[in-house]
């Protein structure tokens, strides 16, 4: 039987366990037009599996492949493995980020803008120069040798030239950016056959546009035209304005794109970040001081919204903080309580009564006109040199996200919230309003709905029925692959311990129990072990009760470390991995749940201590609500809000926590789940067991406590793990 046409993508020998099959199957959702769900366990190649079916159909009907993560480390695997795929067979690959990691000069989104613009009109117009001196001189040939007419068409083009060059003596303080310039005036060949030549970095690039004083991201932007396969971040697939424009970059309309998204699991909250929107009661300042300077009639009108809305904000934020609430108000943005369910949300109340003018849709759409019509000057402004920075328009900002609070607020799925922090230098008290999005498939439906097809794949994306409906995913072709590596090499034990209710964690018989248990777990490893806890509270309580960071009071457990919000996290990680028989205790809520690999040695047990739910706060209630209107007639059993917003996610982010470890073919290690809700035992709606894929749940075996430290033993010197004498339970 012939070899199927897309492995000539794939850059290594042999495909892992399951690989083969995945590909095909991929291939032939491709080839239907389908999207497709693929969850793959480690091993299964999920990279490639999707990547080398996507090229040979991007290849046969000429469309470009843009695979996606949010994670770093698979950043860096897209880059190795699309470096592999070019020397089996050549392909034309960008590695994409923003404009602020790549831009030389410092300069935000918007002045880069004005920038380029500015810096293209002083190029064309130079170029225009050039060809009418060109022209002249032939004309000048000419009449020489006795032609009249071009004595005649000599003098209308040096009356041009005196005009160009009126134009170039105003252009003269212009602002332009001079590495563009460079791009625009030298011949810049080199660089691509340099950036085709391999699989280059955002950081490659940068580097070499540095070297000759070039702008590197608009060289990367000129580069991409019709590419074979585009490396980026969610965000420029997510954001619907930045899409727009990264598919223009491309050179490919919506319909010629096959998307690739990695830690596809990741998609919702990431879609839901980029669909709500904000503003701080500092830029309706600014937006007011802006008006008070404004000589044109609309000002007064956009003055009556703007402040009315102002005013609103601190009047709700001022009566939602009780006695002494004010003096305790910190550094990080504080959500206050203004939602209602039976009518509009406190700050909109607060503002329809505050309001005095002709009319709130009327003077707000004036507001906008107004606040685009500053926004043009300002860029005019710095664009002609006048500034030395481009002046973001406030009243522009101010007035749209009104327009969207009045017209938008009450929608299913969008939630106001109003937040207030100190600031850290004048110490003042002030507020911010959100509208947050609720349900993320506002904004992914859209694109998986115009893009030719797109594969979503991650080691945790079932319940599949669950990602279809959060994200909005039609016809799609459904594929799972279990671990595929020997089940005599792995455990994973359900431990019954006392359920850590947020109501029992302070419990004392429960945190000796749990202590416990970590102290067997960590001394009958052999090797490192890996702690996830509900949060990095939660992390730093165990430390102490068993001795704190790095104490070894207790030789039998080792050292151990303590990760935080403020640890260097990547630090932490290579000195734990650098270390034998350490222990790391970390919050599954932080970076080191996923993306990272913990190879062999790195981690031989990873325990997951409790049922981590997300911290519970007003904006997981409106999700949860809005799901469970959204859902209501999915037909499950338990409620979809609680189901779709709370539970499978905190599923999710266990299971890719315990994959962690057993990474490869030849690996062996524990997973340990501490938490009677991931036993047998009946406890009710309370049981998460259920929420596991069936060949996951199998493999889950009940353990009371006290007998961890003898199956553990059993298991690790089966696989002869213990270099001397095993511990003695």
């Amino acid at each position: 039987m012939s070899e199927s046409a897309h492995l000539r993508f794939f850059p290594y020998e042999e495909p892992y366990p399951n690989q083969r099959e995945a590909m095909d199957r991929v291939a032939n959702a491709l080839d239907r037009g389908q999207d497709v769900l693929f969850e793959g366990a480690p091993g299964t190649g999920k990279t490639l599996s999707a990547l080398v079916p996507a090229l040979e159909h991007a290849r046969e009907h000429d469309r470009t492949v843009v695979i996606t993560t949010n994670v770093h480390q698979q950043m860096r695997q897209f880059v190795e493995d699309a470096r592999a795929i070019t020397r089996t067979e050549p392909i034309q690959a960008v590695v994409f980020k923003g404009k602020s990691s790549m831009c030389h000069i410092g300069v935000d989104y918007q002045e880069c803008q004005t920038l380029r613009d500015a810096t293209r009109s002083v190029v064309e117009t130079e170029g225009d120069r050039r060809e009418l001196e060109q022209r002249q001189r032939e004309l000048l040939a000419e009449s020489r040798e006795g032609d009249a007419s071009a004595a005649e068409a000599r003098e209308a083009v040096m009356e041009e030239l005196d005009e160009i060059e009126d134009e170039l003596d105003e252009m003269e303080d212009a602002t332009v950016c001079e590495r563009y310039y460079n791009n625009l005036t030298r011949d810049t060949d080199a660089f691509f056959e340099w950036l085709f030549d391999d699989v280059r970095t955002p950081d490659d690039v940068y580097d070499y546009a540095e070297e000759r004083d070039l702008c590197g991201y608009e060289l990367l932007k000129e580069g991409m035209e019709g590419v074979d396969l585009v490396v980026c971040n969610y965000h420029h697939l997510l954001d619907p304005n930045i899409r727009e424009q990264f598919f223009r970059w491309i050179d490919r309309d919506p319909s010629e794109i096959i998307t690739v998204f990695d830690e596809a699991h990741n998609v919702e909250d990431a879609a839901r970040d980029h669909a709500s929107r904000e503003l701080t009661e500092r830029t309706l300042d600014a937006a007011l001081e802006e008006l008070a300077e404004a000589d044109d009639s609309r000002a007064d009108a956009a003055e009556n919204v703007i402040r009315a809305f102002r005013d609103a904000l601190v009047e709700t934020y001022d009566e939602s903080l009780g006695f002494g609430a004010r003096e305790a108000v910190g550094d990080d943005w504080e959500d206050v309580t203004v939602a209602n369910e039976d009518r509009r949300d406190d700050l909109t109340l607060a503002f329809l009564e505050r309001y005095e003018g002709r009319g709130i849709d009327t003077e707000t759409e004036l507001a906008v006109q107004l606040g685009g019509a500053l926004d043009e000057e300002y860029e005019r402004r710095y664009r002609d040199g006048e500034t030395e920075s481009r002046k973001e328009c406030q009243v522009l900002q101010a007035a749209r996200f009104v327009e969207a609070w009045m017209d938008e607020g009450a929608e299913l799925g969008q939630y106001p919230i109003v937040s207030v922090r100190r600031d850290a230098g004048t110490d003042e008290v002030y507020g911010r309003v959100e509208l947050y999005t609720c349900i993320p498939r506002a904004v992914t439906s859209e694109l998986f709905d115009e893009v030719a097809a797109s594969v979503l794949m991650s080691a945790t994306l079932r319940p599949f029925d669950v990602t279809r409906e959060v994200l909005g995913v039609e016809n799609a072709a459904e594929l799972a692959y279990e671990m595929a590596y020997p089940e005599e090499n792995r455990r994973t034990f359900a431990v019954d311990t006392p359920p850590l209710f947020a109501s029992e964690r302070d419990d004392e018989e429960t945190q000796a129990t749990v202590a416990d248990t970590l102290r067997d777990a960590i001394r009958f490893t052999p090797g490192n072990t890996l702690v996830f806890f509900p949060s990095y509270a939660e992390a730093e309580r165990y430390d102490d009760i068993l001795g704190g960071t790095g104490s070894l009071a207790d030789p039998d457990l080792g050292t151990r470390y303590l990760d935080g919000p403020d640890v260097d996290t990547e630090e932490i990680r290579r000195t734990f991995v650098d270390a034998e028989d350490a222990t790391l205790f970390t919050s599954l809520w932080g970076t080191l749940a996923e993306g990272v690999s913990f190879d062999g040695d790195d981690a031989r047990t990873v325990v997951v201590v409790g049922v981590p739910y997300p911290h519970l706060s007003d904006r997981m209630e409106a999700v949860q609500d809005a799901y469970g209107r959204a859902f209501s007639d999915t037909g499950r059993a338990r409620d979809p809000g609680w189901t779709y917003a709370v539970e499978v996610p905190t599923i999710r982010k266990t299971r890719q926590a315990i994959g962690r470890v057993i990474r490869g073919p030849d690996d062996y290690g524990v997973r340990i789940l501490a938490d009677r809700r991931y036993t047998s035992a009946d406890m009710g709606k309370y049981s998460v067991r259920g929420a596991f894929p069936p060949e996951e749940r199998e493999e889950l075996l009940d353990l009371p406590p006290e007998k961890l430290k003898f199956a553990m033993l059993n298991f690790y010197t089966d696989h002869d793990a213990y270099h001397g004498p095993p511990p003695e339970p």
